[in-house]
This record gives C-alpha cells, sequence and structure tokens, in this order.
C-alpha cells in the first residue's frame, strides 16, 4: 500500500527533497501557494483535503530570521496561526500531522546538545514564532510529531551551502562565524527520516511515538568549521575554491540574534524511531556535488 504524503509549501528544501527521494512505497504530494497560502487560514483546510492525505507534513513556514525581526506579524501570522490552520486540518480529517520546526527555539546558553525536554527561550522573532507554533500544534491535536531540525541544506532554494559554494567563485577568503555550533543538516537525509516516521505513525496509534523530538545531522560544526567542509569538497571537485578567515558574531551583526550553541541531541528519535542520521560531514558532498552539476 502507498502512503500518501501531503507536504505544505510547494518550492521548500525538504519538499523538493521529498519529492525527489522516489520511493515506490510512498507518493508526495506538494500543497502551497497560490492554492494554498498560510496568510489566509481559510484557504487550507479545503486545498489539503483535496490532496487526500494519510500524513500530513507541515513544511511551509517564514525562515527568513532577520527578516522576522522587521515584519513580526507576517512571522507569526505563518508560523502560529498558519500552522495552527494546518493542524486543524489533520484533527479534522483524523491524520497524523509531522511539524516541521527548529532549534533557534532555543537560547543558546546550554553548552551540551539540546535535549526535547529543555526549557524553550527563544531570542528572535523567528524563534518565538516557530515556537508558538508549536505549542498550538500540540495543543490542538495529539497526534503529532513535531520535528526539530538545524542548519538544513541542499541543492535547492537558499541555504549556507549554496552560498558559500557561489562566494568561492569570486572569493579566495571568506570571513566566517566561528563561534556559534550548531548541528549541519542534509534536506535529503532529513526526508528519509521524515518518510520512515510517517510510515509508521500512519501504521500504529502508539502514544510514544507522538509528541517533540529532534532531527538533525549527526555531530556539530561552527558555521565556519562547515564552510571549510564546504570549500574542501569544491576543491576535490575540481572547481575554485576559498579559504576561511573565522570571525566572532560581534564581527558579523545580524539585526536577529543567533543562538551561541543550537546543537540538537538526536538520542530519542534513535531509541524511539530507530531512525539514526548520518554524520553531516558524509551527506555534504552529495549536495555540493549536485549545486555545482546545476551550475554548468
Amino acid at each position: 500500500m502507498t502512503l500518501r504524503i501531503v507536504v505544505t509549501g510547494k518550492y521548500g528544501q525538504l519538499t523538493q527533497s521529498l519529492q525527489r527521494l522516489g520511493r515506490c512505497d510512498t507518493q508526495v504530494v506538494a500543497v502551497g501557494r497560490p492554492e494554498l497560502n498560510l496568510e489566509n487560514p481559510s484557504s487550507v483546510r479545503s486545498v489539503i483535503e483535496d490532496a487526500r492525505p494519510d500524513v500530513i507534513v507541515s513544511a511551509a513556514a517564514y525562515t527568513a530570521v532577520d527578516q522576522a525581526e522587521e515584519n513580526p506579524e507576517l512571522a507569526l501570522a505563518i508560523n502560529v496561526e498558519g500552522a495552527a490552520a494546518v493542524a486543524k486540518t489533520a484533527l479534522g480529517l483524523g491524520v497524523p500531522i509531522v511539524h516541521i520546526s527548529t532549534d533557534y527555539v532555543f537560547s543558546g546558553e546550554k553548552t551540551l546538545p539540546y535535549v526535547e525536554t529543555d526549557v524553550c527561550d527563544p531570542i528572535s522573532i523567528y524563534g518565538s514564532s516557530k515556537f508558538q507554533g508549536e505549542q498550538l500544534v500540540a495543543k490542538i491535536t495529539d497526534n503529532h510529531v513535531i520535528l526539530r531540525t538545524s542548519w538544513i541544506y541542499s541543492p535547492f532554494g537558499s541555504n549556507f551551502v549554496k552560498t558559500m559554494v557561489r562566494l568561492a567563485e569570486t572569493n579566495d577568503v571568506v570571513r566566517v562565524v566561528d563561534d556559534q555550533y550548531g548541528c549541519p543538516s542534509s534536506a535529503n537525509d532529513i526526508a528519509n527520516a521524515i518518510v520512515s516516521i510517517a510510515a509508521k505513525l500512519s501504521a500504529e496509534k502508539n502514544s510514544d511515538l507522538r509528541g517533540i523530538f529532534h532531527l538533525s545531522g549527526n555531530n556539530s560544526a561552527t558555521w565556519a568549521d562547515f564552510a571549510e567542509v564546504i570549500f574542501d569538497c569544491t576543491r576535490k571537485l575540481g572547481v575554485k575554491s576559498a579559504s576561511v578567515d573565522r570571525i566572532t558574531t560581534k564581527d558579523y551583526p545580524t539585526l536577529a540574534k543567533r543562538p551561541a550553541n543550537s546543537r540538537l541531541s538526536n538520542e530519542k528519535l534513535h531509541s524511539v524511531y530507530g531512525v539514526y542520521m548520518p554524520d553531516w560531514q558524509k551527506s555534504i558532498m552529495i549536495a555540493v556535488r549536485a549545486i555545482l552539476h546545476d551550475k554548468i
């Protein structure tokens, strides 16, 4: 039997990665603008219902971290009220929802990797909007999985890997922050994990399968570490590369504050679902090669 996953957001990194998995046991249907617009919650139910989901993946979000500081109403409308509308639709249709959240729900003050029971204390509008969205989704339906992930990269959309590849084309040295720690996460790896999670959610009623889980690349890095591995990949692939000038957060001011530590522990996910995320260093070459191939 084919599992029908309906994912919100047509052009996001996760949606495109899910669509390209090519699994014969899974059908991925993307819904998004203009038909489904999270700024208009009344548009949500009919569009998703028509797509006939077995599981809903709530991936569409306002993810412009710095712009959210200047457009808080829009971030809240999409990430809170829009997320709630998707959760209400899942409840009404009697299907599970997998809601994608973020490491930015944490302040970054903890020195160890964050676990699911740690207190959320976001330090940006984006992080606050995603945390409020989590809370509403959990309140609306018990049949949920909230997946917090971090530092997503892929050949699609805008992300750190694509930016570094582009900067290496015209710069010999790139300045990159070296005092923020996180877990780079391949959208392809996340997509594979989501399909496994969705299949179990659809087949089993076990309450242990519901709740909050962390899902990120295994092992951590600073942004500068991340950049060095990217540049090593471009070098191995025979294209122009760059070296990294390691700087501090103070040297690179942004509108929104970033957590100094947003490392996530995947132990609960592995224990409950048996899902093991690869080391991020093993997945990065696949994305870099795809990005460069698209440029040729």
